[in-house]
């Protein structure tokens, strides 16, 4: 079996599951936000039973809409709050949380060979850690936290090797764009992307949570890495909670085995309006922009923020243009602080913000008005996403948008450094 499957066979009680078989799984941890918990919510309560399965293993954190930007958000975070108290659960509240798949890792509530649902697409961000993490509705939602199970299908594994040595200026964000733009935004359609090879040993945790990150974007029902020593420092420093490694048998079939070498890879910009319109950024031409965004649950932890603090020492956000710099976590906003990034940003012109997911899904700190162009870290670029349905979004990693926030257009880092 590959890995995916042996977690899945452990949280349902079988010797082996198959791609295609129908299971009960066990989950080990429960996810929703601000937008999907009222949802979640209603649905628990019109299934008309008296507790959650597990109080400590289900996780509300405010982090689309919040602070509260408006009076039906805090409407929203209302109904939640009151929820998770009732019930005891785990809340991170404003000033202590952040956007919620940087936060539970840093918060140790994500181990290697556990089962991860959340109402939230992106919560496959977690398989950089080893378990198996998927989005779900929030009526599914729902019924795992009532009954601590989930009913699915085993998605079948598509293996995915990375060799070669990355250029300068390329990370995760790159890689994952670069194959998204391969194989399109439903070339791993409900299927479990297993990422290896030489070059991805030698990435970052960051750089892994970001290319689990935007699985989801190529139609993925979960993305996982294999557990390495570099996983195994970062969760000992979380927490003490005992946990399993599961690895893929070396004679396992997979639907299919893709390879790329990096060496080849540029820094990656994806055009509008889907992510798989990517290309390298030496081939966008001269492209002027408005806006630059830096953070979001794909590249808002701390190694994005001190990429782009390089790119911005000592200069200045084009006159012309605005640049927002948002840490994905209170943790990573205080190690920039305390790192001295923020003086750099601030210095730079750039607004930074308290966590949230924000100008993400267009909710706040940076919406888009017409005819506006946007470039952004973040993981989606559908028409309308940051705003007007008539502003365009572009996609990059940070030392790409913060160069181009200096030069007011779209631009490899090395034109600027």
């Amino acid at each position: 079996m590959t890995s995916a499957e042996k977690i899945l066979a452990a949280h349902s009680n079988r010797q082996k599951v198959s791609p295609g078989e129908f299971i009960n799984a066990r989950v080990d941890l429960v996810l929703a936000n601000d937008i999907t918990a009222p949802l979640a919510i209603r649905e628990f309560q019109r299934l008309g039973v008296k507790e959650v399965f597990n109080p400590q293993k289900i996780v509300m954190v405010p982090d689309h809409f919040c602070p509260g930007k408006d009076i039906p958000s805090a409407e929203q975070a209302k109904e939640m709050r009151e929820f998770a108290r009732e019930y005891k659960l785990l809340y991170f509240e404003v000033g202590r949380m952040g956007i919620e798949h940087v936060l539970l890792p840093e918060q140790g509530l994500v181990l290697p060979g556990e089962v991860i649902v959340g109402a939230d697409s992106h919560t496959c961000t977690y398989g950089a850690l080893g378990a198996f993490a998927t989005g779900m509705g929030s009526t599914d939602i729902a019924v795992a936290m009532a009954t601590g199970e989930i009913w699915m299908k085993v998605p079948p594994t598509i293996k995915l090797v990375y060799y070669g040595k990355m250029r300068r200026w390329v990370n995760g964000k790159d890689l994952i764009l670069y194959t998204i733009g391969d194989i399109g935004v439903d070339g791993a359609l409900y299927s479990t992307m297993e990422f290896k090879g030489e070059a991805v040993d030698n990435l970052s945790l960051d750089s892994r949570f970001t290319v689990a990150n935007m699985t989801i974007e190529a139609g993925a029902k979960a993305g996982i890495f294999g557990v390495d020593s570099k996983v195994i420092n970062y969760v000992r420093s979380k927490t003490d909670r005992k946990y399993k490694v599961y690895e893929s048998d070396e004679d396992v079939t997979y639907a299919k085995v893709v390879e790329y070498d990096v060496s080849k890879i540029e820094p990656q910009v994806a055009f509008p309006p889907l992510p798989s319109n990517a290309k390298p950024v030496t081939e966008v031409g001269k492209i002027p922009i408005d806006q630059v965004v830096i953070g979001g649950c794909t590249n808002g932890r701390l190694e994005d923020l001190e990429i782009a603090a390089k790119v911005l020492r000592g200069k200045k956000v084009h006159p012309e243009i605005r640049c927002i710099i948002i840490p994905g976590s209170q943790e990573v906003y205080l190690k920039a602080l305390q790192k001295g990034l923020l003086e750099v940003f601030i210095k730079a012109g750039v607004a930074v913000s308290t966590p949230t997911c924000g100008p993400c899904l267009g909710g706040h700190m940076g919406v888009l008005a017409s005819g506006e162009r946007c470039l952004s870290t973040t993981n989606r670029n559908f028409i309308g996403r940051m705003g007007s349905p008539e502003a365009e979004i572009y996609l990059s990693n940070p030392a790409v948008a913060a160069a181009s926030a200096i030069a007011g257009r779209i631009i490899a880092p090395d034109e600027i450094i």
